[in-house]
């Protein structure tokens, strides 16, 4: 038998634009949200670089530290996306001197938080030296301030090569009181060639405030993470509200619809409670950092159990290499059933989420805290049909999956005619 392969690539073609077809309706354009970026809060970012004596220490990819924070800031400062005010604050940039007094009070707003003019941003830093002391504690007061007033998200990005040097305030205190303020403030914090306390110290104050903790040892890292927490700022919807997840069911936190964070250990189980009334659809998915060094093989778990322990449905990721973060979703609709011979509605279903990892740490690194966990909980009305609900994972794309099929079918029926005929063709000349 001859096949032609122009014709074998035709079929291929008719194939993929019936697919295409089937898949175009169904895309939404961008302009279909209900809402507009001018709808959208501004967020403040506040870089806060320690600018202290032991910065001029020369071990980031043969330049010294401050050399290396300095470019590593001038990248930054050409990506800022727009919807973000950009400040920047020092620590220790001013007073040289031995006086504990004077040099615990040694911060100060080196760009102010607003739009960003980023010559002028680019020339202010080029301007640091390594100086003084390391204030942590009055520069995390004095950024959470910068950032006062308005609607949207608020991060402080906490650059530092060592330990706070003037405690007290105690700087895991700070952000301690930073976070019971309830102003849904992030620090994340960044270790420039960290030794262990250091390292211990800014890992307490990110966990304070549901922030991430990041070492870095090479400039491209540190402009790398500067630059995706800004990003992260921009499209940030809401701010997650810190929650503790326990080791049962019958103890977990009640959760509404929202977003949360918590901690999880290495191999941890972490469980959350959420009602879901008649007639509603859970969905909820959750996404686990790894914000320190962790072995190749790792995976997320995410499950909806009843009470008594049977479970609803799960959604699961794993992975293996380098990664940031991985996450896992699910969905469960609690049908509406009617009310009941008296008139009364069904009652709600408490759902019980189990948060778990695979993920273990080597030798190097440390396993408290736990790791980021950021947990999302939503409530929609649940599908009137049993063929809109998920099933297998693909929902309302059985139709589509449905259709390929009849088509591929009947594309092969006529494929095999038309090669029938041509070879009848070739042999009768």
């Amino acid at each position: 038998m001859i096949i032609s392969k122009r014709s074998a690539g035709a079929a291929c073609a008719l194939l993929a634009a019936l697919t295409i077809g089937f898949l175009t309706p169904g895309a939404a354009s961008a302009d279909d949200g209900p809402g507009t970026a001018a709808d959208t809060p501004t967020a403040k970012v506040d870089l806060v670089l320690d600018v202290s004596g032991s910065m001029s220490t020369r071990d980031i990819d043969g330049q010294t530290r401050m050399t290396a924070a300095k470019q590593a800031f001038d990248q930054v400062i050409d990506t800022v996306p727009s919807g973000v005010d950009l400040g920047i604050r020092t620590l220790g940039a001013t007073y040289p001197g031995k006086s504990l007094k004077i040099g615990c009070k040694d911060t100060k707003q080196l760009y102010p938080v607003g739009p960003l003019d980023r010559e002028e941003a680019k020339t202010a830093v080029g301007t640091l030296e390594p100086t003084g002391w390391t204030p942590i504690g009055p520069a995390l007061l004095a950024a959470a301030k910068d950032l006062s007033g308005g609607d949207g998200s608020r991060r402080i990005v906490l650059i530092s090569d060592g330990e706070d040097t003037c405690s007290p305030p105690d700087p895991c205190d700070v952000a301690r009181e930073i976070a019971a303020k309830g102003v849904h403030l992030t620090v994340d914090t960044l270790g420039l060639v960290p030794d262990a306390k250091t390292q211990a110290q800014l890992s307490c104050i990110a966990e304070a405030t549901g922030g991430t903790y990041t070492s870095v040892k090479h400039r491209a890292e540190l402009s790398g993470r500067v630059g995706q927490l800004v990003h992260r700022a921009a499209s940030a919807t809401s701010t997650p509200v810190a929650t503790n997840g326990t080791g049962d069911c019958s103890t977990a936190p009640e959760l509404k619809p929202g977003l949360y964070s918590d901690r999880e250990e290495f191999a941890q189980h972490r469980w959350y409670r959420v009602d879901v009334p008649a007639g509603q659809e859970l969905r909820a998915s959750v996404s686990v950092a790894d914000d320190r060094p962790v072995n190749p093989d790792y995976g997320v778990l995410l499950r909806a159990v009843t009470v008594h322990g049977r479970e609803i449905v799960r959604g699961q990721q794993e992975g293996s290499g380098r990664t940031d973060v991985i996450s896992a979703g699910l969905r469960y609709p609690h049908p509406d059933t009617g009310t009941n011979s008296d008139g009364d509605t069904a009652p709600a279903e408490t759902v019980c989420l189990e948060v778990s990892n695979s993920y273990s740490a080597p030798a190097s690194s440390k396993t408290t805290p736990g790791l980021p966990v950021e947990l999302a909980v939503n409530l929609v009305d649940a599908p009137h049909d049993a063929s809109d609900a998920a099933a297998f994972g693909l929902g309302r794309g059985w139709w589509l999956l449905g259709t390929l099929i009849v088509v591929g079918f009947a594309a092969g029926i006529v494929w095999g005619w038309v090669s029938r005929w041509r070879v009848a063709i070739w042999r009768s000349n």
